[in-house]
């Protein structure tokens, strides 16, 4: 098995905590509603939300896939960081054992934010993973993102 990281900061002009809100504690509800061709479903499997959860994303018809299981590794509310790994399903492309995520939100001068995220990819036995694959799925990280982000500009009651 080998192991291939990799790091990526985004910025928001949304504050850390309303952002961590809606892309981490409400994504369940929120990102389906904004993204629906991309995220049909979120559904809890087991778990009540926190370490250990387990849950399915049901991906839309613009996806190539059909579901991904997660599971949530930790759940910082008070410092924004929030960690889980992919652990099932057609995203892991029969040549990944996992994937492990973390995300931290940050505050940024202008107000807004910084998300940190590193991804660890685990590749089964000697497989190696392209880089075009990893860049393909953080490209759409990105843009779930920035649908986020402009959703709560276009809502600031949220």
């Amino acid at each position: 098995m080998g192991v291939v990281t990799y790091d990526l900061e985004i910025t928001a002009a949304i504050p850390p905590a309303k952002m961590f809100k809606a892309f981490v504690l409400d994504s369940d509800n929120l990102i389906p509603k904004i993204l629906p061709q991309a995220i049909k479903s979120i559904e809890t499997l087991e778990g009540n939300g926190g370490p250990g959860t387990i849950k399915q994303i049901n991906f839309g018809e613009a996806s190539q896939f059909k579901f991904m299981k997660h599971r949530i590794d930790s759940l910082d509310k008070e410092n924004f960081a929030f960690g889980y790994s992919v652990i099932e399903g057609d995203a892991l492309m029969s040549t990944l054992e996992k994937i492990a995520n973390e995300i931290k939100f940050e505050s940024s001068p202008d107000g807004g934010c910084i998300c940190k995220s590193t991804s660890k990819y685990y590749t089964i036995g000697d497989i190696e993973i392209k880089e075009e694959q990893i860049k393909a799925g953080k490209e759409k990280g990105m843009g779930m993102f920035k649908a986020v982000e402009s959703y709560l500009l276009a809502n600031p009651d949220y």
